[in-house]
C-alpha cells in the first residue's frame, strides 16, 4: 500500500474535473527541485462497486465503448501546502494535471445513461530523484485517496420537497451579499442530471456558476434553486422522450418552488423570480411559462426542446408580455432549433412581444481557455452545449446580430435578467 494524495476538482463547462493532485512529502523541498517529469499519474475510473467503467468514446462516438483508465498529462508541479497553493517551498507538492474533454480526469460520466459521480482512483509514482531538506526523495508511490476539495459545490445545500404525490430533491445557494429582499434565480438541469443526487444537477452543466461572485454582484446577491427530476423534465410519465409537450413534474415542481419561496418569505422578492435551464431544462422552463403565465419575472431558456407544435397561439399570448431571451445555436442536431426556439420566438414577436430576445449562435466555441483541440485552437464543443454561454454570461446578441440593449446600454443575459421584474413587463 502506498501513501495517501488529496485531489481538487473544478467544475468546468463540462462539469467537475480533477485539476490537481496534492501529495504530502516526506521532507521540505524547494520550487527548484520539482518538475513534472517528476512523476506520473495512472488513473481508473470505477463505479461504487469498485468496477472498471466502460465509457462512450465521445459525445459523437457513444456506441463505441473503451475501459477508462490510462495516465494524465501534467502539466505543472510545485511545493504547496495541504490547500495546493503555490509556494517557493513546502511539505506538500502539488501536480496541476491538463484537462481535455471527456477524458479520465472528469468526476462524472453516465455508465447508465444518466451523469453520476465516479470514483477516480489515482495513482502517483515518483520517478525522478527530488533533493529536499536532510535527504533526497525517490520512488514514492500515492495511491490512496485521502479527500477532494470542491470548492464551487460547498457553497450548495440540499433539501427534498414536502410534496407527498412527487418530492423532488434540490440544490439551493443561499446569497451572501446583499440586503433585504433578494431575487431567486432557478436552473433546471439537462436530461442526463436526473436522479437523486443534486450536486450532479449544479455540477454538471456548472450551474454553480450563479453563485459566483461576478454573477451574483449583478444581482446584488440572489438565491439560487437548482431542483432535480428522478427521471427527466420531458418525462410525461411514459418514461420516454417525446412530443407531447407534457411533464409528469408540473405540479411538483410548482410546489417545490412556492415551498422554498415560503421558506425564505422575509428574504426572497417574490417579483423577481426568473427561471431557466437547458435541453430539457430548457423544455420545461418552457412548460412552466406556459403554465404559470403570471408567477415569473423572466425566463432563459437554453437549447429548449419545447416543439413549438405543441404550443397554441392562445399560449403564445399568454406569454408574450413575459421577459424571455433564448439561447440556442444553429448547428445542435440534438435539439433542433428550428423545431423548438426559432418558430416559437418568431411568433411571440409576431404576436407583439417587445422584451424577447434570442441569442442564436453558429456554434459553440470555448471562449476561455479552458479546453483547446488538438491544433491548440479553441475548442469546439457539441452544437447542443450552448448553456456554456449562458451559464459564462456570454450572451449578448440578439436575433438580429445587434447587442441587446436596456435602458440605453448594452447588456449582457444576466444583467438583462437581474432588469426584469413581475411589475415592469414592459421593455427597460
Amino acid at each position: 500500500m502506498g501513501r495517501s494524495y488529496f485531489t481538487i476538482t473544478e467544475i468546468t463547462d463540462l462539469g467537475p474535473f480533477i485539476v490537481k493532485l496534492v501529495l504530502p512529502m516526506t521532507a521540505n523541498v524547494k520550487a527548484e527541485a520539482v518538475k513534472p517529469a517528476c512523476f506520473n499519474v495512472y488513473a481508473e475510473r470505477k463505479n461504487k462497486q469498485g468496477e472498471l467503467l466502460m465509457l462512450p468514446k465521445s459525445w459523437s462516438e457513444r456506441e463505441v465503448l473503451l475501459p477508462s483508465k490510462g495516465y494524465c498529462e501534467v502539466k505543472d508541479a510545485y511545493p504547496s501546502g495541504p490547500d495546493g497553493k503555490r509556494r517557493e517551498e513546502g511539505t506538500f507538492v502539488t501536480l496541476e494535471l491538463r484537462n481535455r474533454p471527456f477524458d479520465i480526469t472528469s468526476r462524472i460520466a453516465a455508465p447508465n445513461g444518466m451523469n453520476e459521480f465516479v470514483v477516480t482512483d489515482c495513482r502517483i509514482t515518483q520517478i525522478a530523484e527530488i533533493p529536499a531538506e536532510g535527504e533526497t526523495l525517490t520512488g514514492l508511490v500515492f495511491d490512496q485517496c485521502a479527500g477532494d476539495a470542491m470548492k464551487q459545490a460547498e457553497k450548495f445545500l440540499h433539501g427534498v420537497s414536502s410534496y407527498e404525490a412527487e418530492p423532488l430533491a434540490y440544490g439551493y445557494f443561499v446569497p451572501q451579499t446583499g440586503s433585504g429582499r433578494r431575487p431567486l434565480i432557478i436552473w433546471l438541469h439537462g436530461g442526463g442530471e436526473g436522479g437523486q443526487d443534486p450536486a450532479v444537477a449544479y455540477a454538471g452543466n456548472k450551474a454553480v456558476n450563479l453563485a459566483s461572485d461576478e454573477i451574483q454582484a449583478k444581482f446584488g446577491g440572489a438565491f439560487v434553486l437548482v431542483p432535480q427530476a428522478p427521471t427527466f423534465w420531458m418525462d410525461d410519465g411514459s418514461g420516454e422522450y417525446g412530443r407531447s409537450g407534457k411533464s409528469r413534474y408540473g405540479k411538483a415542481l410548482k410546489a417545490l418552488i412556492d415551498e422554498f419561496i415560503a421558506r425564505n418569505d422575509a428574504a426572497i422578492d417574490t417579483g423577481r423570480i426568473y427561471i431557466g435551464g437547458c435541453s430539457n431544462g430548457g423544455f420545461m422552463t418552457m412548460r412552466m411559462v406556459l403554465d404559470y403565465p403570471d408567477f415569473f419575472a423572466a425566463a432563459y431558456p437554453v437549447c429548449e426542446a419545447l416543439y413549438d407544435e405543441v404550443i397554441s397561439d392562445a399560449e403564445i399570448e399568454s406569454i408574450k408580455q413575459m421577459p424571455i431571451w433564448f439561447v440556442h445555436s444553429k448547428d445542435d442536431v440534438v435539439v433542433k432549433p428550428e423545431e423548438t426556439a426559432v418558430p416559437t420566438y418568431e411568433r411571440l414577436i409576431k404576436a407583439g412581444a417587445a422584451n424577447v430576445h434570442f441569442s442564436l449562435f453558429d456554434k459553440v466555441i470555448d471562449l476561455h481557455g479552458l479546453f483547446t483541440d488538438e491544433k491548440g485552437e479553441p475548442y469546439t464543443y457539441n452544437g447542443h452545449f450552448s448553456w456554456v454561454y449562458a451559464l459564462n454570461d456570454d450572451c449578448r446578441l440578439d436575433y438580429d446580430g445587434n447587442p441587446v440593449l436596456a435602458k440605453g446600454k448594452e447588456v449582457t443575459l444576466m444583467e438583462w435578467l437581474a432588469m426584469q421584474h413581475r411589475s415592469t413587463a414592459a421593455p427597460i
